[in-house]
């Protein structure tokens, strides 16, 4: 069991390696408790829970509390807005999107979440959050100047960035449904300079782009869209954990 989450998520990856988080969106709010259970049992090392569309608070409550009845492992929320805010979390991706074009998604949305994290005692993880590319829900909702998937130099400088802030996780996202991932490149350019946890999301579909992925240096894998969307999704998430793991 675990205390702290961020302490945690150090000792998995001393542990195993690369970790693999899905994330279970609330959409899919009537299979929430059964998809983290199934990932739990699979070698999930933690479950995200939210998305760039949430904006039921009191479903997004019902979620959390039917995962946390049926997993041991940390329930983190990942929140796209205020409303992502859920009391029953055991911690959250306190997340500033860094190349957003609204002020709102760097500073404003945080600072009207912060008082219900502080209320609540969800354990806030400070996290850099970069969109690469365009064209997705995250990309669209968050008003972000994606950074093209070829720029691994601007994404090193807001990782750096990231890091002087005191940002100790940084997420690097392709957005749910993106019709490519991250390359490994990109990956291994900005864990050279980068030193906290290194998180990869958005497009990754097979055991071998995710082990690429993990080998270029990311510290954790999310996984969301081949949840929701493909029925052998289970087979898959084992495969992509079992190819990343040392």
């Amino acid at each position: 069991m675990w205390d702290n989450v961020e302490d945690y998520i150090h000792k998995e990856i001393k542990k195993h390696g690369t970790l693999c988080f899905p994330l279970v969106d609330t959409e899919n709010s009537s299979e929430a408790a059964c998809i983290a259970k199934k990932a739990e049992k699979i070698g999930a090392s933690a479950i995200l829970v939210g998305g760039s569309s949430t904006v039921d608070q009191l479903e997004l409550m019902e979620v959390v509390s039917s995962i946390k009845s049926q997993v041991s492992i940390p329930v983190i929320l990942f929140p796209g807005n205020v409303t992502g805010v859920s009391p029953k979390a055991d911690a959250i991706l306190f997340s500033s999107l860094l190349n957003s074009e609204s002020p709102y998604f760097i500073t404003e949305a945080q600072a009207l979440g912060a008082l219900a994290v502080k209320k609540h005692k969800i354990e806030p993880l400070p996290t850099g959050y970069l969109i690469i590319g365009e064209g997705t829900t995250a990309w669209f909702i968050g008003h972000a100047r994606g950074i093209p998937f070829n720029k691994s130099g601007i994404a090193i400088m807001y990782s750096l960035a990231a890091q002087y802030l005191g940002m100790r996780f940084l997420y690097l996202e392709a957005g749910s449904g993106a019709n490519q991932n991250i390359s490994p490149q990109m990956v291994a350019s900005v864990r050279k300079h980068y030193e906290g946890i290194l998180i990869i999301g958005g497009g990754i579909r097979t055991p071998e782009t995710a082990k690429e992925i993990a080998k270029a240096g990311a510290d954790i894998i999310v996984i969301g869209t081949i949840i929701e969307k493909d029925k052998n999704w289970e087979s898959i998430f084992s495969s992509i954990i079992t190819s990343i793991r040392r």
